[in-house]
């Protein structure tokens, strides 16, 4: 007897206008911003529906971002491919610096430098990414995030430097 059975597997997600949110930076500040996504104020952004980012948690100088490790993160190795980590660790550590920025000043990322200490898989459980903000001055600040699996294991770290900018007034 031969079975057959469709090997594809799919995935279906939405999300809303990205320049709708955008709106509203530089008018509150950065932790006014992350507090009314995580409110359900303001959609959140489409990176997060993308790769399936669960909650999050922000105060000031620390956010917290979660995520259930699924197939579609894999790589040709049968593990969490590094990008979708590095997206954890870059939010993680970007975002703890935007809780610090007061309305009219933005950031950007100038690197993101990643440690990989542990493969991550389906069985890795929920995955929990930590970012603080080490050293904030005018022009740039230096943040670090950490990835632990279900059990508390550091999977990941990273260490990321950012720019900070005023923003052109508000129209």
């Amino acid at each position: 007897m031969t079975q057959t059975q469709d090997p594809t597997r799919s995935r279906t997600f939405s999300w809303s206008d990205p320049v709708a949110g955008a709106a509203h930076v530089g008018r509150r500040s950065g932790l006014e911003l992350l507090r009314a996504m995580i409110a359900g104020e303001l959609a959140a952004p489409p990176i997060m529906h993308l790769i399936d980012m669960a909650r999050m948690e922000a105060e000031e100088g620390r956010v917290a971002v979660e995520l259930m490790p699924q197939e579609f993160h894999y790589n040709p190795l049968g593990t969490v491919h590094g990008g979708v980590i590095s997206t954890l660790l870059d939010t993680a550590a970007g975002c703890s610096v935007h809780t610090t920025l007061p309305a009219g000043v933005g950031y950007t990322s100038l690197d993101l430098n990643v440690k990989f200490l542990r493969p991550v898989t389906v069985a890795s459980g929920t995955l929990r990414c930590e970012g603080a903000v080490l050293q904030r001055g005018r022009r740039t600040a230096l943040a670090e995030a950490r990835l632990t699996d279900a059990q508390g294991r550091l999977i990941a770290h990273a260490t990321s430097s950012c720019l900070l900018f005023p923003l052109d007034p508000p129209a």
